[in-house]
């Protein structure tokens, strides 16, 4: 595919993302039961193994995340045996990847940001990645195609996310990162100077707490204005 012809990050839902996953996990670990049913989607999204954070998904959660997905050309309903109606991804032509680089995205959709040795260690499971310099150089491919960004300097403990978040969870995740970072410099600096922690400036740590209880806040709001839409629709 030409670099000009590379689809640009498409902004999903959170529940968009977690569908996405599990139609692109599945295909590869579990073919036999591949294209999935809607309550073969529902099971895989709420599974507690390999999910981050664990969500609980009901069918009209998945249903509306399907929806979204289709919209923007990323899966497709189709007819299964016994004409039950069962779903697939399109996620390598929507994100014009190939296998290694599905394996990495699948992984940040499905657990968030991760270091390189997490990632190369999870995504083999769909993917064989052989070793650190392979993976890292999956991740510079996806970075070109503006699907990959790091959230930390070159290093050990380097983190990486996908750019498919929404603007909201985009910030929620700012918040959360700057409070590990936060964190990390605080037990840094006690270590070096024999310092309790309460002698770290606590400023800027309070404006990251404030900051992510307004975002909690703003999330339970949408989340109960989408429970009473529900209740509307039905």
């Amino acid at each position: 595919m030409s670099e000009e012809s590379d689809p640009k990050p498409s902004p999903i839902s959170d529940k968009a993302q977690r569908v996405l996953g599990v139609l692109v996990e599945k295909a590869k670990t579990t073919p036999d039961n591949y294209p999935l049913s809607l309550a073969g989607l529902v099971s895989g999204c709420n599974q507690k193994s390999n999910r981050s954070p664990v969500m609980d998904l009901d069918e009209d959660d998945v249903l509306l995340a399907l929806d979204e997905l289709r919209e923007r050309g990323a899966a497709r309903e189709v007819q299964g045996n016994g004409r039950v109606t069962k779903y697939r991804h399109a996620a390598y032509e929507w994100l014009g990847v190939d296998s290694p680089g599905a394996a990495i995205m699948t992984e940040l959709l499905l657990r968030g940001p991760q270091t390189i040795g997490e990632l190369r260690t999870r995504a083999s499971r769909m993917y064989k990645l052989d070793d650190l310099e392979t993976t890292k150089q999956v991740l510079k491919e996806l970075e070109d195609k503006q699907l990959v960004e790091s959230l930390s300097p070159p290093g050990r403990g380097q983190t990486f996310a996908h750019k498919l978040y929404t603007t909201q969870d985009r910030l929620y995740l700012d918040a959360r990162m700057a409070k590990q970072a936060a964190a990390s410099e605080s037990d840094a600096g006690s270590t070096a100077t024999a310092q309790p922690r309460s002698a770290v400036p606590s400023e800027s740590k309070s404006a990251v707490d404030q900051l992510i209880a307004r975002l909690d806040k703003v999330t339970e709001r949408i989340d109960d204005l989408e429970a009473r839409l529900k209740a509307l629709e039905s």
